[in-house]
């Protein structure tokens, strides 16, 4: 049976990583695999995560199982941070996956049992996992344009073109902040735009949350989703708490499905609980349970934001002195789109052979579409970087 198998491919981001394991010089930049590092190169536990896990050890009496769709706790201290009051809880179904890729499987799966055969669409570059979760899971895929390779800015005319052409129960997947890959973001007015589309076709928007607290702000970047929630009738969103809150071992992640109305969204939980029952049963509850301690304790809360801002600030100080160097080392404005990306990544407009170079040459690790991780360009290695970019392009 099992000589029957065909090989998968490999993933490139996770074979990056080995290939950086195995550089023995000593000079060596990971700007790869999309996780926060400090100004040391470590990725380390928040303040308040860390308090709270002291806390936890202290008082937590059990080890037995959540519900199904995870501790009602968690669901609450997480609506409140994404949604806030923009729609009533009557409407909203949670179920807790392993991180916010357990999220994005499972509501393709759900997506699939509707029956509707609707297309789910996704921006074009999207995160690679995105692709490959909907093949796996078996639901007809469509791309809209998003990014101008020549500009590096949203290309907004092309994405309502390609919009327009979604039909009624399709499914139109966008990153609530800080695009992944890219970093460039739509603007409020674009945002406003693609919901009056969405919700004018009858199509049911599905938000990607993985970066909130790392753009603009905690609330501001949920400018999205919230607008979203107000006008749809029907959503669907995926959120992860592995980068804001920095647990990304622990796998926190949570679905948010809102129905048209309170007797629908009783058989929406029907079906997210079935959908976990199914994979694994019971979601996991630690990451999740230091989530809720650190959004429910106002002392632990304000450390926790006071850390984020100091994350989103030190990436954002980051942009703006990469982008100078790179200005200065080029004798151009090629490069200021970086300072204007928001979130952990930037997508340079760099060629695959151009990355090569910069990996062999350099010692410079970046995906092989030149997405670069902009957490991993500390202060002592601005001016690296710049040139070495500078002389693969010029050579």
């Amino acid at each position: 049976m099992l000589s029957n198998l065909q090989k998968q491919p490999a993933d490139r981001i996770i074979g990056l990583s080995a290939l950086y394991r195995a550089d023995p010089r000593p000079e060596k930049i990971d700007l790869g695999v999309g996780v926060y590092k400090d100004a040391q190169g470590n990725t380390p536990i928040m303040r308040a995560i860390k308090k709270a896990e002291k806390q936890l050890w202290n008082e937590e009496t059990t080890k037995t199982y959540t519900a199904l769709i995870g501790d009602g706790g968690f669901h609450t201290v997480m609506h409140e941070l994404i949604l806030g009051d923009t729609v009533d809880r009557d409407r909203v179904s949670y179920c807790a996956t392993p991180g916010g890729t357990g999220a994005i499987h499972h509501v393709l799966e759900l997506v699939k049992m509707t029956g509707t055969g609707g297309t789910v669409w996704f921006s074009d570059p999207t995160w690679g996992n995105h692709l490959t979760i909907a093949k796996h899971v078996g639901v007809p895929v469509g791309k809209y344009g998003y990014f101008d390779a020549e500009t590096c800015a949203v290309d907004f005319d092309k994405m309502m073109a390609d919009l327009n052409g979604i039909a009624q129960n399709d499914v139109v997947v966008l990153h609530g902040c800080c695009h992944n890959p890219t970093g460039a973001n739509l603007t409020k007015d674009q945002w406003d735009q693609v919901a009056d589309l969405i919700v004018a076709k009858g199509a049911i928007p599905f938000i990607d949350i993985a970066y909130q607290g790392f753009g603009d702000g905690l609330i501001e970047d949920t400018y999205g989703p919230r607008l979203m929630a107000a006008r749809a009738p029907q959503m669907l969103i995926a959120a992860s708490c592995s980068k804001n809150f920095g647990i990304y071992r622990e796998r926190t992640g949570l679905i948010l499905a809102i129905s048209p109305d309170a007797e629908t969204n009783a058989i929406t939980q029907g079906n997210l609980s079935y959908v976990n029952r199914q994979n694994f049963s019971f979601p996991p509850d630690h990451g999740a349970r230091l989530v809720t301690m650190v959004l429910s304790d106002p002392e632990l809360r304000a450390d926790w934001m006071a850390e984020l801002e100091e994350v989103r600030l030190g990436m954002l100080s980051a942009r703006k002195k990469l982008a100078e160097a790179l200005r200065k080392a080029s004798n151009s404005d090629r490069f200021d789109f970086i300072a204007d990306h928001r979130g952990m990544f930037s997508r340079l407009g760099l060629t695959e052979a151009q990355v090569d170079r910069l990996r062999e040459e350099h010692a410079i690790y970046m995906v092989f579409d030149s997405r670069l991780n902009i957490a991993g360009v500390t202060e002592d290695k601005i001016e690296t970087i710049a040139n070495a970019v500078v002389s693969v392009i010029r050579t």
